[in-house]
């Protein structure tokens, strides 16, 4: 429910808090005092586009905020989710619109948010309904809608929306895959020659470092030979470092018996012998390896520029090479199974068209059995506003093949006079009649829908009294299921009202204010007595005994 709004400099309201109870509650007051501020307050919270013309003159902006109290919020939260934002924290959520001289922003539960958030999260929160506001119910798409709810069949609506999707998905992959074309011969012949002058080469992406590596050391093998042998040499060659090391090893071995004190000081000396070894041993097989065989310097030099030339061509990487060599692979293969992917492409929408058709059957089933069930409902309360002798019927026109909306659209026609013929909702003219309809529509579907706040902006006009205290009684009984708020001028429905505020106009320091006040008791009698046309005790008691009747 709406536990609170705020409105500040919005027209001809400077400031007003406005605290709402549950039922329904009536607002009152005289034409031109400032109701229709109230409604446009709430528009604005949906998401309704806004402009400086509203800001109240002499300010700089004007603020609207609404506190939403939910006690079910999980399609609130998926909206909030799906748009980056927080879910509701205890159920509560609040929407915040400034609206200044060159700049508006809106906010939800204090971060900032689009005016695309606001109208989707608007479609769970209220629904409001003026006299000229019935675009909604005549639409068929809403009309459908309706009766998958009535009918409890919105998760089988849901699904059937999904199969019929993936459907669409696959018609579309295959006008795509159409659009491609044939490829000609000389396209053919290039895929052929790059597939395989790449699958040829055998590609290793890290061949290539090994072969500049190789190719390196082959082409300057005299040299390396010419320095390695010469290290050689050195180490094992007449007067070689080794047969003077092994001499000192042995001095170094007498000077030990002799003083065992000289063993820390040559210590590492066995250690140093080892690792010359070592590089001896190092130094002869690197001179076995170095190849000197011009074949093989040839052979290095030819995979290098098979490499590089493929680079050249498809790279600037050995990596991006294999990527293009798969791309290529895949369009050879669409052009040369095009016949065997055209018939998988036809048998994927094939079986997704079954699962369509299955689908869209159940949904059918469901509608046009709840179909007479929900005429029927609309029809009894249509009565009870005054249509004593109307008909209602929901009719189906079946498509030629499946829509998003199902198998069929429905359209609902109405027929206020015996021996007229029905006519669909939107061939009605009267405000009064369609306004009666809506409310039928909405007492007939009170129990399925989920919307927390309904807001009737004057529907009751161009209703006489009866007529009136009927409007009331269906939206207290509304009220039984959601916060209503009922904008009227009529005494008989605000006096079934559970809370009831009075909106007025007054001057204040020069200025023209609207106000909004609860009004009980006393109050609330002098102000049915207002409405009535006032003065008298006639009236008085007329008043009291709406009340009375409540």
């Amino acid at each position: 429910m709406l536990s609170l709004l705020k409105i500040k400099n919005l027209a001809l309201v400077d400031s007003l808090v406005w605290q709402l109870g549950r039922g329904l509650i009536g607002v009152t007051g005289e034409t031109g005092a400032g109701k229709s501020v109230i409604v446009g307050a709430l528009k604005l919270v949906l998401g309704e586009r806004a402009d400086k013309s509203l800001i109240r003159t002499g300010e700089s902006a004007c603020t609207v905020e609404a506190v939403f109290d939910l006690t079910d919020a999980p399609a609130v939260n998926a909206v909030l989710e799906d748009s980056g934002l927080d879910p509701c924290e205890d159920g509560q959520l609040i929407v915040k619109r400034v609206i200044g001289q060159s700049s508006n922003k809106q906010f939800i539960n204090n971060s900032p948010a689009t005016l695309g958030v606001l109208k989707s999260l608007g479609s769970h929160l209220v629904d409001l309904h003026g006299p000229h506001d019935h675009q909604g119910l005549l639409s068929i798409d809403r009309q459908l809608a309706m009766l998958d709810a009535y009918a409890g069949a919105l998760d089988v609506a849901r699904d059937f929306r999904a199969a019929w999707r993936t459907w669409r998905e696959k018609i579309d992959a295959l006008e795509v895959f159409q659009k491609s074309g044939v490829a000609g011969e000389h396209e053919l012949e290039l895929l052929r020659h790059q597939l395989d002058e790449i699958d040829a080469a055998q590609i290793n992406t890290d061949e290539l470092i090994i072969l500049e590596s190789d190719y390196q050391r082959a082409t300057n093998s005299s040299r390396l030979i010419e320095h390695a042998g010469a290290a050689l040499g050195i180490l094992s060659g007449d007067d070689a470092l080794m047969d003077r090391i092994g001499n000192l090893q042995r001095i170094s071995r007498e000077l030990e018996k002799l003083d065992p004190v000289v063993r820390e000081t040559l210590h590492g000396l066995d250690r140093t012998v080892l690792e010359l070894q070592e590089i001896e041993i190092g130094l002869t097989e690197y001179l076995d390896d170095i190849n000197t065989d011009p074949a093989e310097l040839a052979r290095l030099e030819d995979r290098i520029n098979t490499l590089e030339n493929l680079k050249r061509k498809y790279g600037p990487t050995l990596e991006d090479v294999i990527a293009h060599r798969e791309q290529v692979a895949r369009r050879l293969d669409s052009v040369e199974n095009r016949a065997e992917q055209l018939q998988a492409h036809q048998h994927a929408i094939d079986v997704s068209r079954q699962q369509v058709d299955a689908s869209g059957a159940a949904l059918s089933d469901l509608r046009k059995e709840s179909a007479p069930r929900l005429a029927r409902d609309i029809a009894r309360h249509l009565k009870e506003l005054g249509f004593k002798q109307s008909a209602f019927e929901i009719r189906f026109a079946v498509h030629d093949k499946p829509e998003a909306s199902g198998l069929e659209d429905v359209e609902f026609e109405f027929g206020p006079n015996p021996g007229e013929p029905m006519k669909p909702l939107r061939q009605i003219a009267s405000s009064g009649e369609i306004s009666r309809v809506m409310l039928s529509i909405k007492s007939a579907l009170a129990e399925q829908d989920a919307t927390p706040l309904m807001v009737f902006d004057e529907i009751d006009a161009n209703v006489g009294g009866e007529i009136a205290r009927a409007v009331g009684e269906k939206m207290a009984r509304l009220g039984d299921r959601h916060q209503v708020v009922a904008i009227t001028h009529f005494p008989q429905v605000a006096a079934l009202a559970e809370h009831h505020f009075v909106v007025s106009k007054n001057v204040e320091n020069g200025r023209t204010c609207s106000r909004l006040v609860a009004v009980d008791g006393e109050l609330r009698t002098n102000e049915l007595v207002r409405m009535l046309g006032g003065g008298g005790e006639q009236v008085q008691a007329m008043a009291q005994s709406l009340l009375a009747g409540k």
